[in-house]
C-alpha cells in the first residue's frame, strides 16, 4: 500500500478538490482496497484497479457531502512564461487545480484520469463503468470547458506540463 499511497492520494487531491477531502477519501480508498482485494482480478493491472477504488471513494464522498469543494481566490502575480522554472511548475499547478475545481464532478473526474494519471480510454470506461463514448464525449466537454476558463483568466492556452 505503501508504494501505492502517492498516486492514490493524487487522484484524490484533484477528484476532491481540497486536501481534507482527499484524506478522507484516501483513507476511504485505502481501507476499501485491503477489503477487496479478494475481488481483485488479474485481468487489469493492480494500479487501474486501486485507481477505480480510489475514484469511487472520492466520489462516493462527494455525493455524500452532496457539494462541491469551495473554490479560493488566489491571485497569482506571477508571469509563468518568465518565472524560474520551479515556480512556474507551482503556478500552473495551482492554475491547474483552480480549472479543475469550477468543473462538474463527473468532467473533472474524466479529465483527472486521463491527462493527469494517464489512463487509457478503456480503463477510465472500466474504472467508472461507463461506456467509452461517454468517456470520449466527457473528456471533450471537460477540455472545452477548461479552455473557456484559461481564456477568461487570460491564458490563451493551459499549462503544457503534465500535473501528476
Amino acid at each position: 500500500m505503501r508504494r501505492h499511497y502517492d498516486y492514490i492520494y493524487a487522484v484524490c487531491r484533484r477528484v476532491a478538490g481540497n486536501d481534507a477531502d482527499a484524506n478522507d477519501c484516501t483513507q476511504e480508498a485505502l481501507i476499501a482496497v485491503v477489503k477487496g482485494l479478494q475481488r481483485f482480478n488479474s485481468q487489469s493491472s493492480f494500479r487501474s484497479w486501486a485507481y477505480r477504488v480510489a475514484t469511487n471513494a472520492c466520489l462516493d464522498e462527494l455525493r455524500r457531502k452532496k457539494r462541491r469543494p469551495v473554490p479560493t481566490d488566489l491571485d497569482i502575480e506571477v508571469d509563468v512564461h518568465t518565472a524560474p522554472t520551479e515556480d512556474r511548475i507551482i503556478v500552473e499547478q495551482l492554475y491547474v487545480d483552480g480549472a479543475l475545481r469550477d468543473l462538474d464532478e463527473n468532467f473533472r473526474t474524466v479529465i483527472v484520469l486521463r491527462d493527469i494519471v494517464g489512463m487509457e480510454y478503456r480503463e477510465i470506461s472500466e474504472c467508472l463503468d461507463i461506456p467509452m463514448g461517454t468517456v470520449r464525449s466527457r473528456i471533450s466537454r471537460a477540455r472545452q470547458q477548461l479552455m473557456q476558463v484559461f481564456e477568461q483568466t487570460g491564458n490563451k492556452t493551459p499549462p503544457t506540463e503534465r500535473h501528476r
